[in-house]
């Protein structure tokens, strides 16, 4: 049944050709928009996901990540007093300016961070290291940002906000959904930078002790620290994501152009393979006048469009491969691992074997007698 199957497809090359192209088109669609999509969303909460904080302590209301309202950093050491809380820090996130060496002005986001801490700082460190941070004027970018920041080497000395800034370090794959890069720096320097007053903070990261119960230590908290939310950093990723995608209009246009993605490529899958079902109807016809019953006949067009599926999900992936790779250094957050991998395996056997159904329904009724025709 399988050799019968592989026999028809490379019976004709050409349109085994025409086939694997449509498969290949829908599988590269779908991988450039399903992951612009996710890439979008783990962008917008990239910095909650990678804190290292279980908690996040923020002024009330809060709706995301970027809107963070300052309070007084007292409220931090009432945090560090609640039962349950291994440690606190304080932890800046704001949009300020960065001068160029030409001149030019760049809008950046500053992260400020305890550096001897392992909560709020940056990850993917390929150069230099997170205790550089403590030295006079120290800040961390990502290469990608290298060419909008006008950086080339580390030791440049650039201003933010009318204040020195010296770069010991570079992250690789920290994105801003924005293209406003993140730059990392300590929470002093941060402040500056910002600006913000000396005695405030705009959150405070929250560690909690080994065994103890989050919700407990979260009850804990707004008991005792007044006019504050302290939301899991579960809980604040999925706001700010939900925030990102639904409420402002990118995250709705890269959902839809996902939505497409899926229906383009199923429609592209479901030409392709009917096509290349209706050019064998004759030797379907000769199968069920042998005697053949339908189950067989359409066990061989399932194991056609699998085979097909396979192919095409291979090729496919090898050439998304490359298109994602390309994208990195232009900043799009284009996102490809491995359950988005199978998902996508999984998401092209069901289109090659829905496309299939549609082509089984012709073969249904067609009529052995046909192959007897002229």
């Amino acid at each position: 049944m399988a050799s019968l199957a592989l026999r028809n497809l490379l019976h004709d090359k050409v349109r085994l050709a025409v086939t694997l192209t449509g498969i290949v088109f829908a599988v590269i669609l779908i991988v450039i928009e399903l992951g612009l999509y996710v890439g979008f969303t783990q962008a917008t909460s990239c910095l909650i996901d990678n804190s290292g904080a279980d908690l996040w302590v923020t002024s009330k209301h809060v709706p995301y990540l970027e809107l963070g309202t300052p309070f007084n950093e007292r409220k931090l050491y009432q945090v560090k007093a609640v039962p349950g809380v291994a440690d606190a820090e304080k932890f800046i996130n704001g949009y300020t300016r960065w001068n160029r060496l030409d001149g030019a002005l760049q809008t950046i986001q500053v992260v400020g961070f305890n550096p001897d801490a392992g909560l709020g700082g940056p990850w993917n460190v390929v150069d230099g290291s997170v205790r550089d941070l403590k030295t006079p004027d120290g800040v961390m970018v990502d290469e990608v940002y290298k060419k909008k920041l006008g950086v080339s080497r580390i030791g440049e000395v650039f201003e933010i906000n009318g204040h020195r800034a010296r770069v010991v370090g570079f992250t690789r794959g920290i994105r801003d959904f924005t293209t406003d890069p993140y730059v990392f720096t300590s929470f002093r320097h941060a402040q500056d930078y910002a600006p913000l007053n000396d005695d405030q903070t705009t959150y405070i990261l929250v560690k909690i002790e080994p065994g103890a119960d989050a919700d407990e230590v979260r009850r804990n908290i707004l008991a005792n620290v007044k006019d504050v939310d302290v939301l899991t950093s579960a809980e604040f990723s999925r706001t700010t994501q939900r925030y990102w995608t639904f409420t402002t209009g990118a995250g709705i246009a890269i959902l839809l152009a996902a939505v497409l993605g899926l229906i383009v490529g199923f429609v592209v899958v479901a030409q392709t393979i009917y096509a290349t079902t209706m050019d064998h109807l004759k030797e379907f016809g000769t199968l069920k006048a042998m005697g053949a019953p339908n189950s067989y006949v359409y066990k061989v067009i399932l194991i056609q469009a699998a085979i097909g599926a396979v192919i095409g999900y291979t090729l496919g992936m090898i050439i998304s491969g490359f298109v994602v790779r390309f994208a990195q250094p232009a900043g799009a957050p284009i996102l490809m691992n491995w359950w988005m991998a199978i998902s996508i395996f999984l998401l092209t056997l069901s289109m090659c074997a829905g496309a299939a159904l549609v082509s089984i329904n012709k073969v249904t009724r067609l009529d052995p007698a046909t192959v007897f025709k002229g």
